[in-house]
């Protein structure tokens, strides 16, 4: 294994002019070219400036989200934040000049075509007319992120993060549960006049982008920013539909067990996270053991995790505690030059705890196993992809749940997968108010707010909120982070565990046969797009008319519903 220390990583901040100058030198060396090893060199040359220059926005950026009080780490995401439209255009202009060429048929045989239809989408989502609202949306992200990983939130004695008082969500008091929503939502409802000040600059932004380069509307221009090279809004439409049509009436089969199994008559918004009478189960040890027992799991699962994950811990990539200003979430970033992921995650005591690092886990195998894509822009898959890598893990560690849970292992896998059928509602539901939203930019906040709350009525029918405050004015949908900070990202998590799904389905039967496939899908990186893709690991897409159906049939079975 390489020698390398995410601690000991230092990185310099580079200069626009330094850059523009090597893109220069790049670009004539390409020109110059007469042979197609020559020209191979310069695209070579090109790659190897891209990798650097991911891996500093990538460390810039993770340094921030470690600590958002850090002086320095805010100036440097700052700069980055200034800069990247800049590298943006330079990579861009490159991508124009290499799609343009007459040895466009060289990149083709080296990489194939997917790679165009990447690039005519990088370009039909950027123009240095838009640089400046591009900063300009960086610096509103970046102050939603500060406000939310200030919050201090004062509950029975003690002061919480957003990350940390999640977890008397499955307080098995059910007056605690309230009482801990009524202090969460409080914080929202005190900092709602910032939260739909921060969202209605960032729609009037997008939308006046998407225009500037000759969208209808930021819907067109964000299905292109995401990459979306193999399916349209009108695929994303039937699926949603599909999910209304066939799992919303097993959600509410779902939560009225629940309220039964609880004893309750009515399941209120406080009751919906905890699912056993007993107590949702939870890690029966700290940060350290469960670092422990990960070990013996991946060690266990075999395809070279056990030595993975050694690395990651060796070298000082994986961030799991919740800190004060450490930004909240759970994600898995890279460092192309190195070949190298990081974790970062929030623990808070909470069974989510395991859920979220085999979660970030799929992500990282991936990044590691494709590290050695002849091309940048092949080291990760579209999104959708993306996620079943790391939710389809979530399903294939089941065997070794005993190491974290005991006696208490089937009952987490029992709720993990009711939570995953439950989890597609209410996906859905974010990418279906994302496209109300930009399809009605001038809407105000308070309708903004009303678009949720129909949305509720539609996916989320047997969410009841009582007197909660904010959450029952429809403001529930502002603790996403994805609806600032990622437009129309959600719909992939719900796409990609569809296909999770599958895999947990074919596990049952044949799990050595079903993780091979995994990792092989894991080693092709983003070298196809997503239906290519599922299809190789012998996925159904979930735009096909039965794959859903199949899905919740299978679901029901195994839950007796």
């Amino acid at each position: 294994m390489p020698d390398f220390d995410f601690l000991q990583l230092q990185l310099a901040d580079p200069e626009i002019a330094q850059v523009t100058a090597e893109y220069q030198a790049i670009g004539a060396a390409w020109d110059s070219a007469t042979t197609s090893q020559q020209r191979r060199e310069a695209f070579d040359r090109w790659d190897a400036l891209r990798r650097r220059l991911e891996t500093w926005e990538a460390v810039v950026h993770l340094h921030f989200q470690q600590d958002t009080r850090n002086a320095d780490y805010r100036r440097r995401r700052e700069y980055c934040d200034a800069l990247r439209p800049q590298l943006t255009d330079l990579a861009v202009g490159m991508k124009r000049k290499l799609m343009a060429c007459p040895h466009r048929g060289e990149l083709e045989a080296r990489f194939g075509s997917h790679l165009f239809e990447l690039w005519k989408a990088d370009l039909l989502a950027f123009d240095p007319a838009i640089q400046d609202d591009l900063v300009r949306e960086a610096t509103l992200e970046a102050e939603y992120t500060e406000l939310l990983a200030a919050a201090k939130l004062s509950f029975q004695g003690g002061t919480y993060n957003h990350s940390e008082i999640v977890k008397f969500r499955e307080h098995l008091d059910r007056d605690t549960r309230q009482a801990a929503e009524r202090v969460r939502w409080g914080w929202y409802a005190a900092e709602a006049p910032r939260l739909d000040r921060i969202y209605d600059d960032l729609v009037k932004l997008r939308d006046g982008m998407a225009r500037k380069l000759g969208f209808r509307d930021f819907i067109g221009m964000g299905y292109q920013r995401m990459k979306r090279v193999d399916y349209t809004q009108a695929d994303v439409e039937r699926f949603r539909a599909a999910v209304r049509d066939e799992v919303v009436p097993l959600g509410l089969e779902l939560r009225r067990r629940q309220a039964s199994e609880l004893g309750l008559d009515r399941l209120k918004y406080w009751d919906e996270a905890l699912f056993d009478a007993q107590g949702n189960p939870a890690p029966q040890g700290d940060h350290d053991w469960m670092i422990q027992r990960a070990q013996t799991m991946f060690k266990g699962l075999g395809g070279g995790m056990g030595e993975f994950f050694q690395l990651l811990v060796d070298a000082h990539l994986i961030d799991l505690k919740s800190r004060e200003g450490k930004a909240g979430g759970g994600f898995c970033t890279s460092f192309p030059t190195y070949g190298f992921p990081f974790i970062y995650a929030n623990f808070n005591g909470t069974k989510g705890d395991v859920e979220v690092f085999t979660h970030e886990m799929g992500h990282a195998l991936q990044a590691y196993l494709s590290r050695e894509q002849p091309v940048s822009d092949y080291l990760f898959p579209t999104y959708e992809s993306c996620e079943i890598h790391s939710m389809g893990l979530e399903f294939l560690t089941w065997p070794w749940m005993d190491q974290f849970f005991g006696p208490d292992a089937e009952r987490f896998r029992r709720i993990h997968l009711l939570q995953a059928l439950l989890f597609l509602p209410y996906g859905v539901s974010v990418d279906h108010f994302q496209h109300l939203v930009y399809a009605n930019p001038g809407a105000t906040p308070q309708e903004r707010h009303e678009m949720w709350r129909e949305m509720e009525r539609t996916y989320l029918p047997w969410r009841e909120y009582g007197d909660l405050p904010h959450v029952s004015q429809g403001g529930f949908w502002q603790f996403q982070r994805h609806i600032y900070l990622s437009p129309f990202y959600y719909i992939d998590y719900t796409l990609a565990q569809t296909c999770a799904l599958q895999l947990w389905s074919r596990a049952e039967k044949d799990r050595p046969a079903t993780f091979a496939a995994f990792l092989a899908l894991c080693r092709r990186g983003g070298e196809a797009p997503f239906q290519e893709l599922a299809k190789s690991a012998g996925l159904v897409s979930p735009f096909e008319p039965n794959c859903l159906g199949d899905v919740v049939r299978q679901a029901r079975i195994t839950l007796g519903v």
